[in-house]
């Protein structure tokens, strides 16, 4: 099994300092989209692979019901004592994301991905695709701001728009997928920001 997916690999990763996808703040691009007049209106929300939970905390700040999911009990611990501490709606778990259903089929307005697809074996990006379908209700909105970078190997594993688009578009309307303007120095015109609409499909 690749060590991406297991839940060791990513707590050894958090424990060791080699955690450099963590920002140690919200990303700027999911700022300025909950700050715009056109922000989406509050719903429940579930963050795949949330890590310390930034994002996550940030969408729950705005008045989400926010669920946070990640494989490493130290980033679950971090969400959960900020959550306590500033008395947000906001629950998380430790789990695989790929075992939320059937528990949670059909239980979301908003799916947030923020270096989750990124991070997950490519072979698993079909299966993840599947699986946001089936978490979201079909009125439902995947929110994602994805890693686009040309470089070998991973993780990160990058993408391109032309992937993207074939990946999600059997399961997903393209409601908007657009360059990031105020990325985080380091990841500077590599960034997409995506909002996605599932179309009605069937569950095979």
């Amino acid at each position: 099994m690749s060590p991406v997916l297991q839940a060791d690999f990513w707590e050894n990763r958090y424990q060791d300092g080699s955690d450099r996808w963590d920002l140690g703040q919200p990303a700027p691009p999911f700022v300025s989209l909950l700050s715009a007049e056109t922000a989406p209106p509050t719903g429940s929300l579930v963050a795949l692979g949330m890590g310390r939970g930034h994002d996550a905390l940030l969408f729950a700040q705005h008045g989400f019901d926010v669920t946070g999911v990640d494989f490493a009990p130290s980033a679950i611990a971090h969400a959960r004592q900020q959550a306590t501490a500033q008395g947000l709606s906001f629950q998380a778990f430790q789990r695989d994301i790929f075992d939320l259903v059937p528990d949670y089929a059909g239980t979301f307005d908003y799916v947030l991905e923020h270096t989750c697809f990124c991070a997950i074996a490519p072979s698993q990006r079909q299966p993840y695709i599947h699986l946001v379908h089936q978490l979201l209700k079909p009125t439902g909105t995947f929110i994602g701001l994805f890693w686009a970078h040309s470089r070998e190997g991973g993780p990160p594993y990058g993408t391109t728009p032309a992937k993207l688009h074939d990946l999600f578009s059997p399961r997903f309307d393209t409601a908007s997928l657009t360059p990031v303007k105020n990325s985080v120095p380091n990841r500077a015109d590599e960034e997409l920001l995506a909002l996605f609409h599932p179309l009605s499909v069937s569950s095979s």
